[in-house]
């Protein structure tokens, strides 16, 4: 039985008039572990397996918020900045709007969603609530969500919400920047046969990942999983004792100076730093922030992100 050292409680007011804010959701980014705010703005949440991750808190209207050191057993206040959107209302009925809309929208999810396999059966459910800066900067396409995106991805099996703070896509660079949090709702698999269909694909994307590679990497296993890590000019070979660190109370940190290459089976993707040291955990989760992702782990998207509970059959 879960003890009260083992949980969080608190509340989240709006910072402007300090008011509750109601069905605000209190969750860990890429997990199932969530929940809402009552009425009063209060919520609880058990923390037990993840004390040591950001906290998301999320609501319609505001900004997100992370808070990255939390007590349990303490309560906690959690304020959030109201939204201010940068573009003003569009009706779009004429026809030339329509046009750009759905040309907006169709790059949105190419590169939100992604283009892989999985891609392909993954689905915006209130595209309604999604705007763009239709007639404002014509290199840097912008997009607001008013509302939670709700996504279904028919290809790994999920039902899932991600609220989205940011998203640019420059049309000159081909560069995509979006920042936001996802949780996890429900898994859709309904019996035996939709399981085994679900965890085929699951296998196959969560292979080369990642999220493999920082599981492997905690594990000092990335040979053995088939990860070669080297100096991206040098070419040398850069075993776990140079690129990890583990502090007095176990917590691990990729550290390095200059860009990396990972080498999976001949697909490649290159890590540079923004940062000097990035923290990760067994799960494969680390912090996104410090690191720039290019090569193959780079074309993996919202489509492609599994839950850190995934565990990959043995």
């Amino acid at each position: 039985m879960t003890s009260w050292g083992q949980k969080i409680n608190g509340v989240v007011l709006d910072n402007e008039t300090n008011s509750p804010i109601d069905y605000a959701s209190v969750f860990f980014d890429g997990t199932f572990v969530g929940t809402t705010t009552d009425e009063n703005g209060g919520f609880e949440l058990d923390v037990t397996k993840y004390k040591s991750r950001p906290l998301s808190i999320s609501a319609v209207g505001y900004h997100s918020s992370t808070i990255t050191k939390f007590t349990p057993g303490e309560s906690m206040e959690v304020r959030l900045s109201p939204k201010v959107f940068e573009l003003d209302e569009v009706v779009v009925s004429t026809k030339s709007l329509v046009r750009k809309r759905r040309a907006c929208m169709r790059i949105f999810r190419n590169q939100f969603l992604g283009l892989t396999s999985n891609a392909r059966k993954c689905y915006i459910l209130n595209e309604e609530d999604i705007s763009f800066n239709y007639d404002s900067d014509q290199d840097t396409l912008k997009a607001y969500a008013s509302k939670p995106i709700h996504i279904q991805n028919l290809s790994l099996g999920y039902d899932i919400t991600y609220h989205l703070d940011r998203f640019e896509f420059d049309r000159r660079t081909q560069t995509t920047l979006y920042i936001g949090n996802i949780i996890f709702n429900s898994d859709l698999a309904e019996n035996e046969e939709s399981l085994q269909n679900y965890e085929r694909r699951r296998a196959y994307t969560y292979t080369g990942s990642s999220k493999h590679f920082f599981r492997a990497l905690w594990n000092n296993s990335l040979e053995s999983e088939g990860f070669m890590v080297s100096n991206y000019r040098s070419e040398q070979v850069l075993q776990y004792e140079f690129i990890v660190s583990e502090d007095y109370i176990g917590k691990k940190f990729l550290i390095y100076n200059e860009d990396i290459k990972i080498d999976f089976y001949s697909n490649l993707s290159y890590i540079s730093f923004r940062e000097f040291q990035v923290y990760f955990e067994a799960d494969g989760y680390f912090e996104p922030l410090p690191i720039i992702w290019t090569g193959k782990m780079s074309e993996h998207r919202i489509a492609d992100f599994l839950p850190f509970e995934y565990l990959f059959p043995k």
